[in-house]
C-alpha cells in the first residue's frame, strides 16, 4: 500500500502510478476498488485552529476523533454529525476528515445547519496526473470561478485526492431535548415531523422509528429556549408524547444506524422529497425501514441481492447500496448528467486511475 506522509510524495505517487489507484482514508465505508491501494492517513495533523474564527486546518488524514477532541476542549464542534459506520459495516481504521468531505458525509442535523460540504472553507488536493491544486481558504465568500472546494465533496476520490482540508466548525449548544412522540404510523409522522420542520421552533434533528413506533424532534440551543420549544411542539403536534432530556448517545447511535447493524441484509440508503418517503419504504421490498432528515433520507434494510431500485421505481430521488454486493453502489447516471461527469473526469483524471469504477 502507498502510505505518503506529504503532499509532495502523494503527488509522485500519483504522477508515476501506471496502473489504477485505489484511494482510501481511514477505510472505514467498505469500499472495495480495484487498483493499488493508496492511503491518506500518512498525511494527518491540524495545522490551524482559530477558535475565534471558528475555523480548522488539518491535513486529509487526521483522525476525526483527534478534531472532535480539539473542538471540544475550545466548547465546539463539527455541527454536521459526520456518521461513523464502524458500527453498521463492522469496519475498521479510523475516519478521517478527509473522508468525510470526499464522501460528503452528513448526519442528523444536516436538515439544519446544512452538510459537511457547505462547512468546507477550501481544499488542497492532487489532480489525476499529480498536480497540486488549491481552492478556497479560510473563510466563506462568494466565489467566482469553478466552485472547485464544493466539487470534491463528495467526489468520493475520483476526481481527485485531497491532502487538506480547511472547514468552519460551530459552538456547541448549552443543552439539548428530545421530543418523542408516540404511536404514529409512518405517513401521520412524516407529516408531524413537516408540521415541526415548518414551525419557528428550530428542530435540529427530525426522524421516524418505524420499529420502536417513536418519531424524534431534537432541540438544542440555551436551556430557556430548549424548554420552551419543547412545551410548544407538544402543543402543536398533540398527540402522546415524552421527552429525553439527555438525548445524546439516542442521535449518535441513530446517526450510525447501528439498529441495521446485527442483520446479514444489504443495507441502502435512499434520499428523496419527504412526502414521498413512506410510499417508497412501502413498495421497496425491504424488511425494515428508519426515517431520518423528516423522510428526507431512508435507511432500509432488504434481503440480500433485492433489486432495490427496480422496486422504487421512477422518482425524484437516489439509491446508494452501504452494504451488499452484486449491484452498483452508486445510482446510474441520466445520459446528460453521465455526459458532464465524464467531461470532468477526462479534465481532473484524464489517465482514468483514481478510484476507477467507483462511481460508474
Amino acid at each position: 500500500m502507498h502510505t505518503p506522509s506529504t503532499e509532495a510524495e502523494l503527488a509522485e505517487i500519483i504522477r508515476d502510478a501506471d496502473a489504477p489507484l485505489a484511494i482510501r482514508g481511514g477505510g472505514t465505508r467498505g469500499v472495495d476498488v480495484v487498483g493499488a491501494p493508496l492511503s491518506t492517513s500518512g498525511l494527518s495533523g491540524i495545522t490551524l485552529y482559530e477558535p475565534g474564527a471558528m475555523t480548522v486546518v488539518a491535513q486529509a488524514g487526521t483522525p476525526v476523533a483527534d478534531i472532535e477532541a480539539a473542538l471540544a476542549a475550545e466548547n465546539q464542534r463539527l455541527a454536521f454529525e459526520p456518521m461513523d459506520h464502524r458500527t453498521l459495516l463492522g469496519s475498521k481504521g479510523e475516519p478521517t476528515i478527509g473522508g468525510v468531505m470526499a464522501a460528503n458525509v452528513s448526519g442528523p442535523r444536516r436538515i439544519s445547519v446544512g452538510a459537511a460540504r457547505d462547512f468546507l472553507l477550501g481544499v488542497r488536493y492532487v489532480d489525476g496526473i499529480g498536480s497540486v491544486v488549491k481552492n478556497g481558504g479560510r473563510v466563506m465568500k462568494n466565489v467566482t470561478g469553478y466552485d472547485l472546494v464544493k466539487l470534491m465533496s463528495g467526489a468520493h476520490g475520483t476526481l481527485g485526492v485531497l491532502s487538506e482540508v480547511s472547514f468552519k466548525v460551530l459552538p456547541c449548544p448549552e443543552t439539548q431535548a428530545t421530543l418523542v412522540l408516540h404511536g404514529l404510523d409512518d405517513a401521520a409522522a412524516v407529516a408531524a415531523l413537516a408540521k415541526a420542520l415548518g414551525s419557528p421552533f428550530e428542530v435540529s434533528a427530525a426522524a421516524h422509528d418505524p420499529a420502536q413506533g417513536q418519531t424524534l424532534l431534537r432541540v438544542e440551543g440555551f436551556e430557556d429556549s430548549v424548554r420552551y420549544r419543547i412545551d410548544a411542539l407538544q402543543k402543536l403536534l398533540g398527540g402522546e408524547s415524552t421527552v429525553e432530556q439527555d438525548s445524546a448517545a439516542r442521535w449518535a447511535a441513530w446517526r450510525d444506524v447501528d439498529g441495521f447493524a446485527d442483520a446479514d441484509e444489504d443495507i441502502w440508503r435512499v434520499s428523496c422529497k419527504p412526502s414521498d418517503a413512506p410510499a417508497l419504504a412501502a413498495k421497496s421490498g425491504a424488511t425494515a425501514a428508519r426515517y431520518d432528515w423528516a423522510g428526507g433520507l431512508i435507511w432500509l434494510r432488504a434481503p440480500a441481492g433485492h433489486a432495490v431500485r427496480a422496486a422504487l421505481g421512477d422518482y425524484d430521488g437516489h439509491a446508494t447500496l452501504i452494504r451488499g454486493q452484486g449491484q452498483p453502489r452508486f445510482e446510474p447516471e441520466a445520459p446528460g448528467v453521465a455526459r458532464i461527469t465524464a467531461g470532468l473526469r477526462t479534465r481532473f483524471d484524464p489517465r482514468c486511475i483514481l478510484n476507477k469504477g467507483l462511481m460508474g
